[in-house]
């Protein structure tokens, strides 16, 4: 069954009624379907979900982040690294000792 919006607007108690009883409702805007209704516990038509990439998996599991900050972090003279206190900033500044 086919109904525009104004259409399932102005009737909608009946159309909810029809896919109660398990009829598909397919809904359409200018002509064209734009959604469709079917009975609780029926597959409606799903795309296919995306494969996400290696990348994006990882970034969708938290397991890295992307960039906060615009620009190449390799550019201007020097570069700092940012270790947190504990043992690893302890042994850089011990490395960057002369010896």
């Amino acid at each position: 069954m086919t109904v525009g919006i104004r259409e399932l607007k102005n009737n909608l108690s009946h159309y909810v009624r029809e896919v109660e009883r398990g009829r598909k409702l397919s809904i359409t805007a200018h002509g064209r379907i734009v959604a469709e209704l079917v009975p609780p516990g029926t597959k409606g038509r799903r795309k296919p979900a995306k494969k996400l990439s290696r990348w994006e998996q990882m970034v969708a599991d938290g397991r890295i982040q992307l960039a906060v900050e615009d620009g190449d972090p390799f550019e201007g003279d020097t570069l700092e690294a940012i270790v947190p206190p504990g043992s690893s900033a302890e042994w850089l500044e011990w490395s960057r000792e002369d010896k």
